[in-house]
């Protein structure tokens, strides 16, 4: 039984060195280690063997089982260099003295939403902070009244890192920062806390079509004397109006819990893709959830430097993918991820 093992050995030899591309090679991988390959066929012979040949045959063909996968194995890693190695070959010249071509890109669809939004806030005294994507477990539960074990954290799955630090799920998370670096002015010179601050949020979330594992979010926030919920209500039905361009815009708002605002609200806007009939974009309400938001909670004012007996204001965490999903009318949040230029391209404004 050696020869034949010994046969199939300089067969397999002979075959995956000589292969000429990966798709040759997974045809020889098949050939010898398949169900039906000529190793795999070899155990078919043990029956006609007396008990201690079978163990000497059966480690031969172990042997060769093992042998076999190593040098495809190998030769699939030479093969890939050569494959990358020709591309490099065949690749032009990259000349950088050559001008740009201007009019090959355009902005993505999140940042002209964004950068809108932005223009209409700063027009109503709003300044525009930025914010890291890598925040402590302070920054973005405990000083939002959200302390350690408080149920309100499972309804975010949270990315941790290593180090403690985790990637941001809410813009909410620079509120305390935004709170203390404004509160001086706020205190001492009386002027009213409005500031908004965009950024990228992270979430392990089941993906659908209105879900993403990484999004956009718009956080703002009116802190002062005599804020309520109208200058809210006010604030938002401006921006929105003004982003889609209708002044007979419906939204609505609907009790809602945030352990940062008290009382919590979600403005829902009429789904723009359905006319409000209903589809998988809405879930099929007819309604798209766009702005959790409320009263910010005395407990995180507190928190912020700022005395909640003398102070109030609003917040809110408007969602920048669903808002460009009722813009543009997509109607499959994961495509503003795909990175499909063509797709992404046609609903661009400006280049």
């Amino acid at each position: 039984m050696s020869e034949i093992v010994d046969k199939i050995r300089e067969d397999l030899d002979g075959a995956v060195n000589n292969a000429k591309s990966e798709s040759e090679l997974e045809n020889f991988r098949v050939e010898f280690l398949g169900k039906k390959g000529k190793i795999t066929s070899l155990l078919k012979e043990m029956g006609k063997l007396s008990d201690e040949e079978k163990r000497s045959f059966g480690s031969e063909v172990n042997e060769l089982k093992t042998y076999a996968a190593n040098l495809i194995s190998k030769r699939q890693v030479e093969l890939k260099k050569q494959e990358l190695q020709k591309e490099i070959d065949e690749t032009k010249e990259f000349d950088i003295s050559l001008p740009p071509n201007l009019e090959s890109g355009s902005y993505h669809p999140i940042t002209l939403v964004l950068r809108q939004c932005a223009e209409i806030f700063k027009s109503m005294g709003f300044t525009i902070e930025d914010y890291g994507e890598v925040v402590t477990d302070y920054e973005c539960f405990e000083s939002l009244n959200v302390p350690k074990f408080h149920p309100a954290r499972d309804m975010q799955d949270t990315l941790y890192l290593t180090n403690g630090e985790l990637l941001k799920t809410q813009t909410s998370a620079g509120q305390n920062a935004i709170y203390k670096k404004y509160k001086d002015a706020l205190i001492n010179e009386g002027k009213t806390i409005k500031a908004i601050f965009p950024g990228r949020c992270f979430r392990n979330e089941s993906l659908d079509a209105c879900h993403e594992n990484t999004f956009f979010q718009m956080e703002g926030v009116m802190v002062g004397k005599n804020i309520s919920i109208a200058n809210l209500i006010y604030s938002m039905k401006i921006m929105l109006i003004e982003v889609f361009n209708d002044k007979n815009l419906k939204v609505r708002l609907r009790p809602g819990f945030f352990p940062f605002v008290e009382p919590g609200f979600e403005l829902d806007c009429s789904c723009r893709i359905c006319g409000g009939k209903g589809c998988p974009s809405c879930k099929h309400g007819g309604w798209l959830e766009l702005c959790p938001c409320g009263m910010i909670h005395p407990n995180v004012l507190k928190e912020g430097g700022i005395d909640p007996e003398e102070y109030m204001g609003f917040a809110f965490g408007l969602g920048l993918d669903r808002l460009v999903m009722m813009k543009y009318g997509v109607n499959d949040i994961r495509d503003l991820n795909g990175g499909n230029l063509n797709f992404l391209s046609q609903f661009t404004e400006d280049k």
